[in-house]
């Protein structure tokens, strides 16, 4: 008999929680791990204090070079039939009580995901990766993606502001070469 192991990434992994409703059809609610990930990076924009959630080196990395969506980098969480644990990478901000922002990190996320999904949050961890002052974190934000963007628009501008200045010269210049090429007098 031949056994077949899975890796974590071979196993979609999905919660679910069973249900019958009133008129006797059964039927099952299930949430991808994602789901939940996204429940609680949108959830964690309401947490003062918290700069944001980190993905680690190579996250952060990519993340500097282009735009991402992927607001999950630096979640990742545990799903059960009926419970969730919940492991944070932070980024705090400087001067600001750590753990007032870990309470409130934990506050948040468990009235989020179960009004959203039912499931009970049973564990937060959360890790602080980085303390920065919130310009600080704000500039680095900005990545490579936006720089050009920025660069080829300023150009864009430029040019198009150059071209506007040559087409009056221009036609400033031929009403010239027109005035003289009008006889003065008859």
């Amino acid at each position: 008999m031949t056994e077949i192991k899975k890796t974590t990434q071979d196993v979609v992994k999905e919660q679910s929680v069973d249900t019958k409703l009133g008129d006797g059809i059964r039927g099952e609610l299930t949430f991808h791990d994602k789901v939940i990930e996204k429940i609680v990076a949108l959830a964690l924009k309401d947490v003062p204090g918290l700069l944001g959630v980190s993905g680690g080196f190579f996250s952060n990395f990519t993340g500097k070079l282009v735009n991402t969506d992927n607001s999950t980098d630096g979640i990742e969480v545990e799903v059960g039939k009926k419970q969730v644990a919940v492991d944070l990478d932070v980024v705090a901000e400087f001067g600001k009580d750590v753990n007032e922002i870990f309470e409130a990190i934990k506050k948040t996320v468990s009235e989020k995901v179960a009004k959203m999904t039912g499931l009970e949050v049973v564990e937060v961890n959360v890790n602080v990766v980085d303390v920065k002052s919130r310009e600080q974190y704000k500039e680095e934000q900005v990545t490579v993606q936006d720089r050009v963007s920025d660069a080829a628009q300023s150009t864009g501008q430029y040019v198009s502001e150059k071209t506007e200045e040559a087409s009056d010269k221009l036609s400033k210049e031929a009403d010239k070469l027109k005035d003289k090429n009008t006889s003065r007098v008859k």
